[in-house]
């Protein structure tokens, strides 16, 4: 008797990205501080951290490695451990207020309201269970699925997100998976269960350029097709200003630079952001032929409180007042603003 085939289509319901866009943001943390517990004290790791993100919209979280990115991403769905906390401040999904969410609910909004691609997607990957297997637990976990129709669904995924042959792939371990094809797979299980939001960390690092490439472009079809705001966490401003819409600069755990992405590209304000930009090839803000440069010193560390602007030991236009005061944000542009006490209003 031969086995018969279930087909899958893919159809993401248009009417519950869009249900509240007209009266909130479909994300709003409001002063957001996260701490860890360590043996020397407790580390703060984001400190009053506040970002609206708008439905189907790309927001990059952009800084060095230590700056809070991806501590804001676990915040978000509450996977900071059990030496992690939110000290301070409310994180807003679709009007609900997150934060005083027990577990149960907490199993609802992962993955079926906010998919997350981890930085190392292999790592991420439970290396004794199959590719079509996860994929399947994760679509058993939201949706009333037979198991025909759960591993149908599946391979419509795997093949969505670029995978040739998904039904030999769905066989197959992460081990035997290049680094890109795990990155695919990861999407796909992010995106399976049609989140409004994704939150991706570092979703090219330890890739090929080109595999990086195919990386980013399947992400912006699939914001594009299926209306998905999109978190993107990394260190590579090149591509950042190729996917996201605004940039968010962080530093020591502030907030110390957002606006469009065209307008913090164009006109870095904050002297960190225009350090970052000169540190890369190809993001200097002016054409000219000077070398990358270093960004003198070490960041501090991040459990050290500082009571000025945390910047000011490594930046060339600090003084006295910089080591003291914590500076506010000022206001440069629509939209565009810059915390730094060296700048004047726009």
């Amino acid at each position: 008797m031969g086995v018969r085939r279930v087909s899958w289509e893919l159809r993401f319901s248009e009417s519950r990205i869009e249900m509240d866009a007209p009266t909130h943001p479909l994300l709003k943390i409001e002063n957001l501080s996260v701490v860890y517990v360590s043996a020397a004290g407790p580390v703060r790791a984001v400190r009053d951290f506040s970002l609206e993100v708008e439905c189907g919209e790309a927001v990059a979280l952009v800084g060095e490695t230590g700056s809070g990115k991806s501590t804001v991403a676990l915040a978000l769905l509450n996977l900071l451990g059990s030496t992690g906390r939110a000290e301070t401040g409310d994180i807003r999904f679709a009007g609900r207020l997150l934060s005083s969410g027990d577990p149960r609910s907490w199993r609802v909004v992962r993955g079926k309201e906010i998919g997350m691609v981890f930085q190392d997607a292999r790592g991420a990957l439970n290396p004794v269970l199959t590719i079509g297997t996860q994929l399947s637990q994760a679509l058993h976990a939201h949706q009333r699925l037979g198991r025909k129709e759960a591993r149908a669904a599946a391979a419509a995924w795997l093949a969505a997100a670029g995978i040739p042959q998904p039904r030999f792939y769905m066989r197959r371990y992460p081990m035997e998976l290049s680094g890109g094809m795990c990155q695919r797979a990861a999407l796909a299980i992010a995106v399976c269960n049609q989140p409004r939001l994704l939150l991706a960390d570092e979703p090219t690092s330890a890739l090929d350029p080109s595999i990086q490439a195919q990386i980013l472009d399947l992400l912006q079809s699939m914001k594009d097709r299926y209306g998905l705001a999109v978190i993107l966490i990394s260190h590579d401003l090149a591509m950042v200003s190729q996917f996201a819409e605004r940039v968010a600069v962080m530093y020591h755990g502030r907030l110390v630079e957002f606006g469009r992405s065209e307008d913090v590209f164009r006109n870095p304000a904050h002297p960190y952001t225009v350090s970052l930009m000169e540190c890369q090839a190809g993001m200097h803000y002016s054409w000219d032929s000077r070398p990358l440069a270093a960004i003198a010193g070490l960041p501090p560390a991040a459990g050290e409180e500082m009571p000025g602007c945390s910047f000011a030991p490594r930046c060339h236009r600090s003084d006295s007042d910089c080591l003291l005061q914590t500076p506010k944000a000022v206001t440069l542009s629509d939209g565009h603003w810059a915390a730094c006490s060296k700048l004047t209003p726009g």
